[in-house]
Formats: structure tokens, sequence, C-alpha cells
């Protein structure tokens, strides 16, 4: 519990232990990956995480007896730093209920740099980028910085596959068919694969 102006309320870990009663688990691993996602500041106005998976790991460990803990814990297994929406969890977690390898997050082309275009998630090995665009990936300007996001990876070898809502519709499956079909057309990068390069 947290004491604000007066008022006893609960924390947001609190909160996501309470709610892995009621929600299923797909929700309860969405809701972690936002708590434990890292802010952009200059659009947030916040410098950390609101959690870690180490204090909900914490908190689920207090309470070992609360109904839903069991979903709790599968939740963590899953939670994951990197998704900046819950669409990007769904789909993360449909690529892995499918049997593909697990994505790297916010997959920067050029490590290192902060200026570098990033993919929402993707396989660096493989250069393969997977971006979600939401709702506001509609706006013009969104729309222009989005194309020459993905013209840069083009640009560097790699395959660039867009996801949207509409994808939503049949749980990702024609997505994931896309995907698959990447990942099984692409080559390893052997000097990426080595250590010897970082894949851009």
């Amino acid at each position: 519990m947290e004491f604000v102006e007066g008022i006893w309320i609960s924390t947001r870990a609190r909160t996501w232990l309470d709610m892995s009663r009621l929600l299923p688990l797909a929700d309860l691993v969405a809701m972690a990956d936002q708590l434990v996602r890292l802010p952009r500041p200059e659009l947030e106005g916040r410098e950390g995480a609101y959690s870690t998976i180490e204090e909900l790991r914490d908190m689920v460990a207090r309470h070992p007896n609360l109904q839903g803990v069991v979903r709790a814990r599968q939740a963590l297994d899953l939670a994951r730093v990197g998704s900046d929406s819950a669409p990007e969890t769904f789909l993360r977690l449909a690529m892995f209920d499918t049997g593909l390898p697990e994505p790297e997050l916010q997959l920067a082309l050029y490590p290192g740099d902060p200026r570098s275009s990033s993919a929402d998630l993707g396989f660096r090995q493989r250069r393969i980028a997977i971006q979600y665009d939401g709702g506001h990936h509609l706006m013009e300007a969104q729309r222009l910085s989005d194309r020459r996001r993905d013209k840069a990876f083009e640009a560097a070898g790699w395959t660039v596959i867009i996801v949207d809502k509409a994808d939503q519709k049949d749980s990702f499956a024609a997505a994931i068919r896309k995907i698959r079909r990447a990942v099984k057309n692409s080559v390893a990068d052997a000097t990426v694969a080595s250590g010897f390069a970082n894949g851009d």
C-alpha cells in the first residue's frame, strides 16, 4: 500500500497480483510487460519503470496462498522488458505458442546509436525486423517516420514485416505465417552468431 494525499491506495505491483485471479494469462503478461517497460522520458515524463520483474516476483512470493498466484507465476515467466504495447505482447506470445524462436525486443538497427531506427521485435542473426503499427501510425507524420524507419532496415538487407490491428482478428495467424516464412527463408548471419559483428 502507498499513502497518497491522505489516502491509502494499492501499489501497481499489488494491483497486478490482485488481477491475476480475474485476467486471462495473456492479459496478465501484457500488464506485467507494461509495469516493467522502460519509458521514453521525453514523451512520458518519467525515468524508470513502474516496477521490475524481481519486484513482481517478490510480491508473488509474499502471497503464496492468494487466489490466482499460480497464474501470476506463469505470467512472470513470460513477461519481458521491451514490449511497448499490449498488442506487441500478444504478438510475441502468439509467436511463442507456435514454436517460433523468442524475438529480441526494441531491436536497434545500429546498437549503441541513440538515433538508430528500431524494430518492435525481430531476429538480428536473420535480419528480420517486425513492426507492430497501432492506430497512431495512421497519422501522416508518423507514416512518413515509419517509412524512413523501414527503409533504413531494408537498405541494410533486413526483411521488414508490418503487423497491425487487423492481424489480431485471427489471433495473428496470418502474421505468424509471414514471420515463419521469413525465418525459414533467411540465412543466419554467421558473423553475428559468432559474435564478430552486431548485425548492422
